[in-house]
């Protein structure tokens, strides 16, 4: 394996998560024979990756310096089964295994990917995720039923930024670009008070660019610019040999635009006369309590909370009237003016107790690890939405709470012959209330459960294999404001997916290449699919509801690699095989005809994922990084036919890096290419009797900038 060659944060942090206590006791916890480890910190014990029975990837503090990600879109292509629906300003909606939603109009939040930055949990609201000062993404593939429950039916998305250190530490990035881009950060770490038992640290980053398009109508280029700040602050506390307290409080203020569609699907000029917004604010934080003194067991308390406010808007007729109004419709000038708006408010409240076995504490003569748990959490959230067509106004005041319970354990155990099986299970239970200003009330609860089975088996001493057998759920819910022929769609059932696993985690030519694999089978019951249809009378409006499709099936692979080549060289590569298809399933167009999904593929679906990358270190300071990545086709929606093409982006990284500052020139998406993250095959031209168009937004061009960082201790 690659040789750690200096303390890195990434060394500190991995041996604090390992044993807090030894900063303390050691002021050179990492030596230069050690090698490189990577912990997962998302699992309840926080084992190392290639002890993790179950398809994980993680990207590490390293790989995204080297490759310079400023946001979770940098690196989201790295991963394998993996895509996103590009219907906001940043990354919001995923999908792993072809399981996920594309966006969310209206309705209660529920989502099929957890997304969690420090503990936090952001699902469904995930765009705030800057990478920098970050220790590492974690993104767990299949049902995470276990530990995280309702809303990681799908999978997990972990973000953890870098614990404080008990040396100083600090450093400053400055980052400049093409399409005005513009970004600063800082962070700084280490002791508040002289015994050291007291670490604090900081991080900011303001990130602004133009956004990539032109607006010819208002003759500006930043209606749909980025302007993003994103601050971290994080306190740890050895208030007794046997007590850690950790506190984290993040705020992350996205002021963004959203003015990314045309009607001629040029890509980047655009004629709407009021720019959409998408924002987002969020405070949050969480309270840790890590108790050691008892002989057999460990108690973690874990508190956390999040305000935030957003505002998603759009010009949805794409022009302007004086663009209308040159158009004929029916003889007369067309008069078209159309916009969206929605305004939300999300709290959320959870409390978690965990009480974990320690060595002394195992059971069935010493062979097994135990953990129980308690888990609460509250959200409340308030939304106005608004419509405004040719003058008419039309407004839904919509207020949602849900409060989760769960119990939830696991047991690990060593069966001897170099067997190990780890099983999990999760009782949860789901009250929620739902009223709007449209006379719509319900009151669901519902009981679920789902869980975990592994068997692993280490082969050898460098190929450990397992197999692995889970279920996810997703809660059920109800449909808001559907006209009378759709009343019988006012409520659709939960969801529930089994998810088989086998795995081979290996390590080849003496440590330096590692190679994790797997091959997967889904049984998704009772399947929710996001509908839609256009509303005859109000073309331009849709009529947005989910129902149950039966069963599906999706089944595949997935291969991470890393390959320290020398001790300059590490290349490092991901692929994805991917097969979806619907059970039976109808649904009904705009005309009253019925369209059969049976067999098809899901939405937002490639066939294929690829990515590959390379990072060269001279040992006189030169740098270089070059990675591609792409997708084959998918469909953009579950209630149309239109598709994407394939795609592959190449990014470079050259620079010169000293012990206390580095400077580096790059290039994201070289050649330019037009690659579709978004689409839409609807009416959205009165002219031409709103006849039904493929509208494909388009992801970020080409980008060429300078980054300077220094850090010193």
């Amino acid at each position: 394996m690659f040789t750690i060659k200096s303390i890195s944060p990434v060394a500190i942090a991995v041996c604090a998560v390992l044993n807090p206590t030894s900063l303390l006791a050691n002021d050179n916890p990492v030596t230069n024979d050690e090698m490189e480890v990577i912990v997962v910190t998302s699992d309840f014990r926080q084992s190392t990756l290639e002890k993790m029975p179950s398809s994980i990837t993680v990207i590490d503090q390293q790989q995204i310096e080297d490759e310079g990600a400023q946001h979770f879109e940098d690196v989201l292509n790295s991963i394998a089964n993996f895509n996103w629906s590009g219907g906001s300003s940043r990354a919001k909606y995923f999908q792993i295994r072809g399981v996920g939603e594309q966006e969310e109009y209206q309705g209660a939040p529920n989502s099929s990917v957890g997304y969690i930055i420090d503990d936090i949990d952001m699902s469904g609201i995930g765009m705030i995720s800057s990478m920098y000062d970050l220790q590492q993404v974690e993104v767990l593939r299949g049902p995470q039923g276990t530990r995280y429950g309702a809303n990681a039916l799908a999978g997990l998305i972990y973000l953890k930024s870098n614990d404080p250190t008990a040396i100083f530490e600090h450093g400053a990035e400055v980052s400049l670009g093409d399409d005005q881009l513009r970004t600063l950060s800082g962070f700084s770490s280490g002791p508040l008070t002289d015994s050291g038992k007291l670490l604090y640290r900081v991080s900011l980053q303001q990130h602004e660019q133009n956004g990539y398009r032109d607006n010819l109508y208002l003759g500006r280029d930043d209606t749909n610019g980025r302007d993003e700040f994103t601050g971290r602050v994080k306190l740890r506390w050895y208030a007794t040999d046997d007590l850690a307290i950790d506190f984290n409080l993040m705020h992350a203020d996205f002021d963004n635009g959203y003015d990314a569609w045309t009607l001629d699907n040029n890509g980047f000029n655009t004629l709407t006369d009021a720019p959409g917004v998408d924002k987002q604010r969020t405070t949050g934080s969480s309270l840790k309590f890590t108790y050691s003194g008892a002989e057999q067991f460990e108690l973690v308390s874990l508190t956390s909370m999040a305000q935030t406010d957003t505002h998603h808007g759009y010009d949805g007729d794409w022009a302007n009237p004086e663009y209308w109004q040159a158009k004929t419709c029916y003889g007369a000038p067309c008069e078209y003016d159309y916009t969206w708006d929605k305004i939300g408010d999300r709290q959320t409240v959870s409390q978690e107790f965990r009480l974990s076995s320690t060595d002394a504490g195992r059971i069935f003569n010493g062979s097994t690890d135990w953990l129980v748990g308690l888990y609460g959490m509250r959200l409340d959230e308030d939304n106005h939405t608004a419509e405004f067509y040719n003058g008419w106004v039309d407004e839904l005041l919509a207020d949602y709470s849900a409060t989760n319970m769960a119990i939830f354990g696991q047991l690990d155990s060593d069966l001897g012959n170099d067997y190990a099986l780890s099983f999990g299970l999760r009782v949860e239970r789901r009250q929620s209330e739902y009223q709007d200003s449209a006379g719509d009330n319900f009151e669901p609860s519902e009981t679920m459960w789902g869980g975990h089975i592994a068997l692993s088996k280490a082969l050898s001493e460098d190929h450990e294999s397992y197999f692995r057998v889970a279920r996810g759920y997703k809660a059920g819910g109800f449909n808001m404001s559907l006209p009378t022929e759709l009343s019988d769609r006012k409520e659709f059932q939960t969801e529930t997916l089994y998810n088989y696993e086998l795995g081979l985690k290996s390590s080849w030519l003496a440590g330096d290449v590692a190679t994790n694999f797997s091959l997967f089978y889904m049984d998704r019951r009772d399947q929710q699919v996001s509908a839609s249809q256009q509303n005859p009378l109000e073309p331009q409006k849709f009529i947005l509801y989910i129902e149950n499709a039966g069963s599906s099936h999706n089944y595949g692979a997935e291969l991470d690699a890393n390959w320290y080549a020398t001790d300059n060289l590490k290349l490092y590569a991901t692929f994805g095989w991917l097969e979806t298809a619907y059970g039976d399933y109808q649904y009904q167009d705009k005309y009253g005809g019925l369209v059969d999904l049976s067999g098809r593929e899901l939405a937002h679906s490639p066939n294929f994922t690829y990515s590959a990358g390379a990072t060269y270190r001279s040992d006189n300071g030169w740098f270089a990084n070059l990675t591609t990545s792409g997708k084959s086709d998918f469909y953009y929606s579950d209630s149309n036919e239109s598709k994407s093409d394939p795609y592959t982006i190449f990014n470079a990284r050259i620079g010169y890096e000293t012990d206390i500052w580095s400077a580096y020139l790059w290039g994201r998406n070289l050649f330019d290419e037009n690659y579709g993250v978004r689409g839409f095959y609807f009416g959205n031209e009165p002219d031409i009797d709103w006849a039904d168009k493929q509208y494909i937004r388009y992801g970020d061009p080409r980008q060429l900038g300078l980054t300077v960082n220094v850090k010193f201790m």
